[in-house]
């Protein structure tokens, strides 16, 4: 069975109903992405590494990952610390804003609970995954540790994913992000950006100029998402585009992204061709769109997403377009 380990923060999500009231869940930008990976593929070893407090709600947070098959052996509990918050609103469109309250959760403090033993249990995992708002969530002070966890995974084989998620009002400066980032581009095996990550913070919204930044890190498989349009992918023996099919209905879009990541990690891990992942994680997407929350109903996640995957060829096929 493949392994995973995924770093970043839970939160309770409070989103507002057409009504006025709110309706609670729990979200955030990882956990989504271990939830849709392990929706997509069962078979998938899936570990949330996270910090949550004592109390009632992040007893049942922790409840939700259980219900999920997420694994939560490396879930960390803090005395004095609560989870984060956050509300949705959605305009006529789909589109949501956010406002939270986490400038103290208990997710700030994972790296001081991460001892040595815990560190040889994540060498033992195929994969790990992390964010920008994992970055951002990290206390400053505990980020060298951070890296230097990073450094020791990737020395032990363990391919190291990364999405920036850029989220400017995380970060003190744009030159702070940047240092991290690029930090990341350069321990990163597989990158997963959206051209609005670039376009925000490099002031780059060119897939070519964005591909030859990326030229000068390590990276052996870059993914770019450029919103409905078009995903482009990056080896060092390929270049392809993979066109995407618009979804009519948007309802909205928070966790579009997360879902795309989760079942394409989940595909790759499982041998499946790039360009197969793809377009898997972008069925994927547009199903999540359609519904209200960053988590939508199992039963209606998972109709949609196995029989796609059960039909799932590894090899490449003709449906694409080479990038010159």
């Amino acid at each position: 069975m493949k392994k995973i380990f995924l770093l970043g923060e839970s939160m309770v999500e409070l989103s507002r109903r057409e009504d006025g009231a709110f309706n609670q869940s729990f979200a955030g930008d990882v956990y989504n992405t271990a939830v849709y990976l392990k929706r997509a593929f069962d078979d998938v070893s899936v570990s949330f590494v996270t910090a949550l407090g004592c109390d009632a709600l992040s007893a049942d947070m922790l409840a939700a990952f259980e219900s999920e098959r997420i694994d939560t052996d490396f879930v960390q509990r803090s005395s004095d610390k609560l989870p984060g918050l956050y509300t949705i609103s959605l305009d006529e469109s789909g589109e949501r804003s956010f406002a939270y309250w986490r400038s103290d959760s208990a997710a700030r403090q994972v790296m001081q609970y991460v001892s040595s033993d815990l560190v040889d249990s994540l060498c033992t995992g195929d994969m790990f995954f992390f964010s920008g708002i994992s970055l951002a969530v990290i206390q400053p002070n505990d980020r060298d540790a951070f890296w230097q966890l990073l450094r020791k995974l990737r020395d032990s084989g363990v391919q190291i994913a990364f999405d920036p998620n850029y989220r400017a009002r995380m970060w003190s400066s744009g030159a702070e992000a940047k240092q991290q980032f690029e930090l990341a581009f350069g321990l990163a095996d597989l990158v997963l950006p959206g051209v609005d990550d670039f376009n925000e913070l490099y002031g780059m919204n060119n897939v070519s100029d964005i591909r030859n930044f990326c030229r000068s890190f390590a990276i052996d498989e870059l993914v770019l998402k450029s919103g409905s349009g078009s995903v482009y992918c990056f080896t060092d023996s390929d270049s392809l585009e993979v066109k995407i099919t618009p979804v009519e209905h948007v309802v909205d879009t928070t966790s579009a992204g997360d879902s795309f990541n989760g079942v394409y990690l989940g595909a790759r891990l499982q041998g499946i061709s790039i360009e197969q992942s793809v377009k898997l994680a972008s069925a994927a997407a547009a199903e999540v769109i359609q519904h209200r929350g960053a988590i939508i109903p199992k039963a209606r996640f998972v109709n949609r997403i196995h029989p796609l995957i059960k039909q799932a060829d590894p090899s490449p096929t003709s449906n694409k377009t080479t990038i010159e």
